[in-house]
């Protein structure tokens, strides 16, 4: 029997938009997981393909969750999955995921391409008995071109596509002159060290547009006969489509792009301040708002200053402004400022650590932590769905698996009896 018929039984409501939808998922470390993990949230059945050693990030810690060896890695995007786990190398394994390809409605892989070809396992051969199947291919640059065979890592995709080369501190020096604060700010455009994103955010990405596409293929599967069709998702192209502005600022203005900060290219103030204890992020994008601004922290002089008359002459004369800003929002807490500019409706906040972002309010209120009960480390908290539905509300319906945790189930599905089962383990083909 079939998970989604064990959770036939769940309320409509309960059951969420992609219920029945059963996804087979080839996928390591995150940019695949963390799509999968999103269908799963949303209701598909997901069946997650490890090797007998597992996905790496099981072993990517510390963090681990205490008293365990389960990292907080792998736990945090892999839940609403069952873990299978296959030597497909064998030609006993590969008559597994030839069987669970044969049932699936998705199958979602990221390995270089033309490795699953070679083993009968891409899209050419798995369609010929499943028509319907939607293949999706994450790879780091695409199945063609140059690059196709390079393997793809966030950190060197972010460098390759731009978005290194735009993220950075501008470095200054914050002096106390007689109780008079002064910034000396290097100007853009100058050497500064590159760094990468604090999270993956290129897999995060890649993650995202894939899950979209899936779902768009489910969508035309359904209005063209049951045929289903391959998608290939890079690393490298969902991120040069990420750049956005930056992008079209180069292709449509000639405008390079220069490593800023906080700071936004066409739009000051827009970025964040150091306070007497902290930061806070302000942005004020237009003159009405600049003008309530300086008003409200005892600076209207700055808002009747022709060099800061309108955005353009502020982006003109960035420097000297933001100077200024700054030795004023310095001299008082973070809080002060948010309780001054918040009731004029500037656009402010503070910048928040984890364990701040987690107590926030709001956050709380919409329910972005969640737990659930794990086989191994018992009561865990995860990051909430993101995506709240009014009727097929997704759900946090499984804990992450232990390696290989639903084997026997997804074998006895297939129709292996205990004894075939028995068997495959014995000659390492399942573990």
């Amino acid at each position: 029997m079939s998970i989604c018929r064990k959770l036939s039984t769940l309320p409509a409501a309960e059951k969420g938009p992609l219920h029945g939808i059963r996804i087979l998922d080839l996928t390591r470390v995150l940019a695949g997981p963390f799509c999968t993990m999103i269908l799963g949230d949303y209701g598909a059945s997901v069946t997650k393909v490890e090797s007998l050693s597992g996905d790496d990030t099981r072993k990517w810690g510390p963090p681990f969750a205490p008293g365990t060896s389960e990292s907080s890695y792998f736990l945090g995007v892999n839940r609403n999955k069952r873990s299978i786990t296959i030597d497909f190398k064998q030609k006993e394994g590969l008559a597994i995921l030839q069987k669970l390809a044969k049932n699936a409605d998705v199958l979602i892989e990221n390995f270089i391409p033309g490795k699953l070809d070679a083993l009968g396992l891409g899209y050419q051969d798995l369609s010929k008995d499943n028509p319907g199947l939607i293949y999706t291919s994450i790879t780091g640059y695409g199945p063609t071109g140059p690059n196709a065979k390079n393997a793809g890592y966030d950190v060197i995709v972010e460098a390759e596509a731009g978005l290194m080369h735009i993220t950075g501190l501008i470095h200054f020096e914050f002096r106390i002159n007689h109780r008079m604060p002064t910034t000396v700010i290097t100007p853009p455009g100058t050497k500064e060290t590159p760094v990468k994103v604090g999270v993956a955010i290129t897999d995060i990405t890649t993650g995202l547009y894939a899950h979209g596409a899936i779902m768009a293929a489910l969508l035309a599967r359904s209005n063209n006969n049951g045929q289903g069709q391959k998608i290939d998702v890079s690393l490298l192209e969902s991120q040069v489509s990420a750049l956005a502005n930056v992008a079209h600022a180069y292709l449509i203005g000639g405008v390079e792009a220069e490593r800023m900060a906080t700071e936004h290219a066409s739009i000051v103030p827009y970025q964040s301040f150091p306070t007497k204890d902290g930061h806070i992020v302000i942005g004020a994008g237009n003159d009405s708002q600049f003008i309530k601004f300086c008003k409200e922290i005892g600076q209207s002089q700055l808002s009747s200053d022709p060099n800061y008359a309108s955005n353009q002459l502020r982006v003109k004369n960035r420097q000297e402004l933001i100077a200024k800003l700054k030795a004023v929002l310095a001299e008082k807490n973070t809080q002060h400022w948010l309780d001054i500019l918040k009731p004029i409706g500037l656009p402010c906040g503070p910048v928040n650590s984890i364990a701040q972002t987690f107590s926030h309010p709001q956050v709380l209120h919409r329910k972005m932590i969640e737990e659930v009960d794990h086989p191994s480390a018992g009561r865990i908290r995860l990051v909430g769905v993101p995506v709240k539905y009014s009727h097929t509300k997704p759900s946090i319906r499984l804990p992450p698996p232990m390696l290989g945790q639903h084997t026997d189930e997804i074998l006895k599905e297939l129709r292996y009896s205990n004894d075939d089962i028995a068997a495959l383990r014995e000659h390492r083909v399942v573990s």
